[in-house]
């Protein structure tokens, strides 16, 4: 009978019969190279995406603020990163950051809302 090996660090894998890395280092360590994000365009996206994200928290503690577009500025808020836009049927667009939202108004103010 051959003896398998962790096709991570190359040392010999004991126990079951269909184990395939030799400790949960290993199988960490690989899954994590498998699923990290593949280039740094991802990366820096996901870091814009939850910077905006915070902001949104931070600035509407409840369901509903309303705040100036100078005030999300000044806390880093990047209006091109959305994850969705949700249209309602009188045409109101609102832009979603996960389930953090924004509606641009008329006098340069943004209304932030959470969807449920």
């Amino acid at each position: 009978m051959s003896k398998r090996k962790c096709p991570e660090c190359e040392e010999e894998v004991r126990g079951r019969a269909d184990k395939i890395y030799c400790s949960d280092y290993c199988r960490n360590v690989a899954h994590n190279k498998l699923n990290r994000d593949s280039t740094a365009l991802m990366r820096n996206i996901n870091n814009r995406l939850r910077k905006n994200y915070r902001v949104l928290q931070e600035l509407n503690p409840k369901d509903k603020t309303k705040v100036s577009r100078n005030k999300l500025l000044a806390a880093g808020f990047d209006f091109t990163f959305f994850t969705s836009i949700y249209t309602t049927k009188k045409g109101t667009v609102y832009y979603f950051i996960y389930d953090q939202g924004y509606l641009p108004m008329d006098d340069d103010y943004y209304l932030i809302v959470k969807r449920d």
